[in-house]
């Protein structure tokens, strides 16, 4: 493909993902698959493009604002982004915006007075807020400046970074050495993470899902973060475990390895699609001790039915995903105040229907892939508030025991972030139910 008909291919996946409110990610899989003729190195490349506007969007925003007025579209983005980001110059942008067959339409003159006023540019001006230099709607912004305090910029600059590729060893199939042994000999170079101990991160991009790694369980692909607050649960042989937010079942995977297959997880969720999703990797990575459980409404009965009968219920809940947005750049353009509230109610409510299940002595792990203190902390204390007979542990104490390191937070509940742990943000907290708690 030309440089023209990458850039068309960007500006319209760029409309394609804002029309559908993302996920990015899918969309550019049905932009491809319908479209199979984009070879691999253009798809690369487009993708490249697509994911620095999104990375980016506030800043070419501004720049829009400052110049020619008005909202940027994905047309004008492009355009910024390959001048700003991409090294191009106005001569080569004219020269690719031509309008001929696959490529853009000619820039129009106020489309060429805006590049021009760009042309040998930074994309970083002093003048830019801090929300803008964050890449962040100015109300997220203030929702981590209260997190974060005077090392907001910092956490946030590593938020804009490439995510890592990290794996995790199936040690129901092998152990982390012979898992490296069986990428090296496919030509994919992995390390042990620094934190998880069953976790490997690879170097540069490559189709895991395609290798026979993947393909034989040896490996799944799941953030070392995701795998560290699955180590928190404690899960142990023998014992009875609920995930009540199971989605695809990445986390009960984790469980069940560290079950070693024996004892009960009950895996929940009230979308059928989801829970159908897990069925082959379960089955590929050796699980049998794992049933799926589809629920009406996490009020269904099944949950009264069951009532104080699991050593461990983790409750992943659905959250703002704000600590992932290192691989969903786009989900923070379409996240909104009112989304946040239905959030953090929808959560109160999962956590209150869930912690009927923990037995006297169990636990109750809560767990998001967010850093809003309205999510985690807040959220917490909430339920500690409603719910007397249950104690936050401390959670470093549990890491010595399962991870078997210090833990890096010496805090009542688990952070993880991009700057400081190298991992998506993550938020754990462990509540354990009294011995002596009424189960009426």
């Amino acid at each position: 493909m030309t440089p023209g008909a990458r850039a068309q291919a960007a500006i319209e996946l760029l409309d394609a993902i804002e029309a559908a409110r993302g996920p990015a990610d899918q969309c550019a899989q049905h932009y491809f698959r319908s479209r199979r003729f984009i070879g691999a190195k253009d798809r690369a490349a487009i993708s490249g493009l697509v994911y620095g506007v999104l990375r980016h969007r506030a800043q070419l925003d501004w720049w829009h604002e400052r110049i020619a007025g008005g909202r940027g579209t994905a047309r004008s983005r492009v355009i910024a982004a390959l001048l700003l980001l991409g090294g191009w110059t106005t001569a080569t942008l004219a020269a690719a915006f031509d309008g001929d067959r696959f490529r853009p339409s000619v820039l129009s003159m106020r489309e060429q007075a805006y590049a021009d006023a760009l042309d040998g540019r930074s994309l970083d001006h002093p003048e830019q807020p801090p929300h803008v230099r964050a890449n962040l709607p100015e109300w997220v912004y203030a929702e981590l400046r209260a997190r974060f305090g005077e090392e907001t910029p910092a956490e946030l600059a590593a938020m804009q970074e490439e995510a890592p590729l990290d794996l995790r060893v199936n040690r129901l199939r092998t152990d982390q050495e012979a898992a490296q042994r069986a990428l090296a000999a496919e030509g994919i170079r992995a390390e042990p993470t620094e934190l998880a101990q069953s976790g490997l991160r690879v170097a540069g991009r490559h189709p895991l899902s395609a290798s026979d790694a993947y393909r034989e369980g040896l490996i799944e692909i799941q953030d070392e973060g995701s795998q560290i607050a699955a180590a928190l649960v404690d899960a142990r042989p023998g014992m009875r475990v609920c995930d009540f937010c199971a989605g695809a079942g990445g986390k009960t995977l984790a469980l069940a390895a560290a079950m070693e297959n024996a004892g009960r997880i009950i895996a929940c969720d009230t979308v059928a699609r989801r829970l159908d999703g897990a069925t082959s990797r379960l089955r590929r990575a050796g699980v049998s001790n794992v049933e799926r459980r589809l629920l009406a409404t996490e009020r269904d009965p099944w949950v009264k039915k069951h009532k104080a009968s699991f050593d461990r219920v983790l409750v992943d809940a659905p959250c703002t995903g704000t600590g992932t947005w290192r691989r969903n750049p786009d989900a923070r353009w379409f996240l909104t105040p009112t989304d946040l509230d239905e959030l953090v109610a929808k959560q109160r409510r999962i956590l209150d229907s869930a912690a009927r299940l923990v037995r006297p002595g169990g636990r109750l792990v809560y767990v998001t892939c967010s850093l809003l203190a309205r999510e985690d902390e807040e959220q917490v204390r909430h339920f500690l508030s409603t719910h007397p007979d249950f104690r936050p542990l401390p959670v470093s104490a549990i890491w010595e025991a399962t991870i078997g390191s210090a833990c890096p937070a010496s805090t009542e509940f688990l952070v993880l972030t991009p700057r400081r742990q190298g991992t998506d943000g993550f938020f754990v907290a462990v509540l354990e139910r009294a011995a002596a708690a009424d189960e009426a």
